[in-house]
């Protein structure tokens, strides 16, 4: 897996600060800035601590199985806002090698928010996720074919569920999925748009589209 995180604070010195204290307990494999620069901190074959407590398609080890992107940001904190244009060029060839190197699929290709949606909420609903997959580097917004087939909320989580989500909270669980394929709206309920959207992100899977 790969997992795009924001820093949520005010530059990548007070980033790089912290993730490389012992006494925080927190790292990442890379820190891109906002003005492109790419710092490595954790080799890609060592575990980094940056997922926490997380879970995704019955991993609940996330840091055992992942590498983690750290992208300088101020967060939902410090004034959330567009990511900047250098940050994404340096974020595509990394991660384009990384997920080449690791055999990563694109639906393992994923936010902070999709494995820990009860606590995270990054990298955000500006991040540019369908830029990204326009290089193939992770799942795009799937062309609704069949339109809303589920019969109730409860066949919608065990659905979302399936898909990879943690649906302990499933309000949050709701909203993280909002964040990442629909942004332009996160309310956290289920409507037709959310279980269309979700159906056709499974019936791919099940074509085997998620490579």
């Amino acid at each position: 897996m790969a997992v795009i995180h924001y820093t949520d604070m005010l530059g990548p010195e007070a980033a790089l600060e912290r993730m490389c204290d012992p006494a925080a307990k927190v790292s990442a494999h890379y820190l891109i800035a906002e003005d492109g620069t790419v710092t490595r901190m954790v080799a890609e074959d060592k575990r980094a601590w940056h997922a926490g407590a997380s879970y995704w398609r019955g991993t609940r080890d996330v840091n055992s199985a992942s590498i983690g992107i750290e992208l300088d940001h101020p967060g939902h904190t410090n004034g959330y806002r567009d990511f900047s244009e250098a940050q994404f060029e340096a974020l595509v060839p990394l991660l384009a090698r990384i997920v080449r190197t690791h055999d990563i699929p694109r639906a393992n290709v994923v936010g902070h928010s999709d494995v820990a949606p009860a606590r995270k909420l990054d990298p955000g609903e500006l991040f540019p996720w369908e830029r990204l997959a326009e290089y193939g580097l992770c799942l795009p917004t799937p062309k609704i074919e069949l339109g809303d087939p589920f019969d109730n909320d409860g066949a919608f989580y065990l659905a979302l569920e399936r898909f990879g989500y943690d649906i302990t909270d499933g309000h949050k669980a709701v909203e993280a999925f909002q964040r990442r394929w629909r942004p332009r709206r996160i309310d956290g309920e289920i409507d037709g748009e959310v279980r269309a959207i979700l159906f056709q992100l499974l019936l791919d899977r099940d074509r085997g589209a998620h490579r």
